[in-house]
């Protein structure tokens, strides 16, 4: 067994000690509703056609604050294997329920018991047994045993919905919001999350497929209720700063973030060839060299050596007119990618987020946008997630025509792609894609690190070789003087593309660069370079240090300006088996030095796609207010004309 420096293993002798504790809570225990409401049960009357009092009511301060529900008998066992009716024979489906939720309860009880043991919570208990707890430790006690019923009730809930995922089926329940989560104790908390899956056991499950479902979403709802209730407890970092790994189960635990079964997607979509995309050309060799970098991802120390090495791209975008081939684009590297994986026998999964995905119910989009994010960056899979016309998805701030759900979708992805708590592993790339880059919020756009653009077929051998791709084969007429696809060789079209950009293509950013050359001389220095971009941000107040990272991590990708043998991706053992170490060792052999033209190459690829999208913003505003001009003055003509012919 191989663990990365941060996770402990969780022995499994550790977690068996608390089986009987466990199937002691399935069996029974009395627990008495503190937040939650027990579901409405039917009474016999007990004393037909008498009348009845009021209900006393206490008016002693205090009393009249207190929960008087009675205490309830929690049989779990009872009520699972009474989910089917009336068969008296346990069926295989509750039995691994009943198994799932016994190990979920010990594991969650084991953690607790290192957490104790780690932040001195055993001690303090021992101590307050014995009375011998000085009244200036009784705070942190309390803190300590909050902090442990968090971390107790989110193992549980998320170890049961890891060990019940390979169980479920296309029967979903809604169980609504989790309420009674308790953090007095570690005990306490599981008693009260049982009572309440024990209400919406009885709710909820009528059959052994909706038994599943309801264990399930419950757990879902558990976890994501601790979760942001941790958001604002202290004394939680033993648990958020160390990971435990249950070998038997593939489990692993890293704080509140919750596991997952790394299984693929099924995907159904025409893959496309790199012949077939005709142009693009840097757009297709990033493409290539993306696909290719996730593959280095290394499953065992969960980190790719491309993420530590720099040059590793987590969001891109690619923007173009209408046509030219950004859907082409992502079928070619959601193909490539899903081949990678199937030789390797490395799960894959792909999402895009589409516009289904904005809701009129508030904080929904948000919800499904952050589900998107959660399912491709889960680091048990290799992930590709794309937006689509994310113009369309991401409301630009300010914008009046931008949707409340549209918003929502822009503050996830700004908070995913570059907030706080972003990881990048390595193991998933987003690619944003837009007819439209200049309708995208500025800072949303300038989290993406790299910039394809898109701007299909260009050359007189691009058009000949998109009309003989696109004719098929059914037809006899003669190809003439031409080889087919030899303009789409991506060595000789990469080059000549980068090489193109040693001087700025936007008018705007010429000027620029033609000032600052005139002023310094060739820019041949990290000084006169930087005075190149203390130009541009004078031309561009939106061009901030954000826009500097990207430009450098732009070129440490040139660094890497190499495409991993195909040979490697074909026989897994050369390469994608390898160790993390020897991974990252054969990497470092082919990194390249960086040179003054690949960092002008990369300023002027991104300056350029700012000014593109400022000038093109501003031009598009100017034509509406044209259209606008030219109908009011019509719209006077006739009014004046028909007014006189009146007259």
């Amino acid at each position: 067994m191989s663990l990365t420096a941060d996770t402990m293993e969780l022995r499994e002798e550790d977690i068996a000690k608390h089986y009987d504790a466990a199937a002691a809570m399935l069996a029974g225990f009395d627990h008495t509703p503190r937040i939650a409401k027990p579901g409405d049960a039917p009474q016999e009357e007990k004393s037909a056609g008498l009348g009845t009092r009021r209900r006393f009511r206490t008016t002693t301060p205090g009393l009249v604050t207190r929960s008087t529900a009675r205490p309830e008998g929690v049989h779990l066992v009872e009520r699972i294997e009474a989910a089917d009716g009336d068969d008296p024979l346990v069926s295989p489906m509750q039995a691994t329920v009943l198994h799932g939720l016994r190990r979920a309860i010990a594991i969650a009880l084991a953690v607790g018991e290192q957490f104790s043991d780690a932040t001195g919570l055993a001690d303090l208990r021992r101590a307050n047994l014995a009375g011998s707890l000085g009244a200036d430790r009784k705070t942190e006690f309390t803190e300590l045993l909050g902090a442990e019923a968090l971390a107790v009730g989110h193992v549980f809930a998320n170890a049961t919905a890891f060990l019940l995922a390979p169980h479920g089926s296309e029967v979903s329940v809604e169980v609504g919001e989790v309420e009674e989560v308790l953090t007095d104790n570690s005990q306490l908390a599981l008693h009260g999350a049982l009572w309440e899956l024990d209400q919406d056991i009885a709710a909820h499950a009528g059959d052994d497929a909706r038994l599943v479902a309801t264990v399930s979403a419950f757990a879902e709802q558990l976890m994501e209720k601790i979760a942001l209730r941790a958001q604002n407890a202290g004394r939680l970092s033993a648990f958020t700063g160390a990971s435990w790994r249950v070998e038997a189960d593939d489990f692993t635990i890293r704080g509140f973030d919750a596991a997952s079964k790394g299984k693929s997607s099924t995907l159904t979509m025409t893959f496309k060839q790199p012949h077939e995309v005709v142009g693009n050309h840097i757009a297709k060799y990033q493409a290539l060299k993306l696909s290719k970098m996730l593959m280095a991802y290394d499953f065992e120390r969960k980190l790719n050596p491309f993420a530590e090495l720099g040059g590793f791209i987590f969001t891109f975008m690619g923007d173009g007119k209408p046509g030219t081939g950004k859907t082409t684009l992502i079928q070619m590297m959601a193909g490539l990618i899903k081949g990678y994986c199937d030789n390797a026998g490395y799960p894959f999964r792909y999402q895009n987020l589409s516009t289904e995905s904005i809701d009129s119910y508030q904080g929904k989009s948000a919800q499904n946008a952050k589900a998107f994010i959660n399912t491709v960056i889960d680091p048990g899979v290799i992930g590709f997630g794309t937006i689509d016309d994310i113009d369309q998805l991401a409301g630009k701030r300010g914008d009046r025509q931008s949707s409340a759900g549209q918003l929502e979708i822009t503050a996830v992805l700004m908070e995913s792609f570059a907030g706080a708590n972003t990881v990048v592993r390595g193991n998933c790339t987003f690619g944003m894609f837009s007819n439209y880059p200049e309708n995208v919020d500025d800072a949303l756009r300038q989290r993406a690190g790299a910039r394809f653009l898109v701007d299909g077929p260009q050359t007189r051998e691009d058009y000949i070789d998109i009309l003989y791709l696109l004719m098929g084969k059914n037809h006899d007429i003669p190809l003439g003087q031409h080889e087919v696809y030899a303009a789409q060789e991506i060595k000789k079209a990469v080059a000549a593309s980068f090489e193109s950009h040693a001087r700025p293509h936007e008018e705007g950013l010429i000027r620029v660069y033609e000032r600052v050359e005139k002023d310094i001389g060739r820019l041949d220095t990290i000084a006169k370079l930087g005075t190149y971009l203390k130009g541009i941000q004078e031309a561009d107040e939106g061009f901030t240090g954000r826009a500097i990272k990207n430009i450098t991590d732009a070129v440490k990708v040139r660094a890497m300006d190499f495409e991993l043998p195909d040979e490697w991706m074909e026989k897994p053992d050369l390469f994608l088996f390898k160790s993390y170490d020897e991974k990252k060792g054969m990497i470092e052999e082919l990194r390249q030095p960086i040179t003054v033209e690949m960092v002008i190459q990369e300023i002027n690829r991104y300056a350029d796609s700012e000014f593109r999208y400022a000038d093109k913003s501003d031009e598009v505003a100017i034509e509406a207010m044209v259209r606008d001009f030219g109908r009011t003055e019509e719209a006077k003509r006739r009014y004046m004309a028909e007014k006189e012919s009146g007259a």
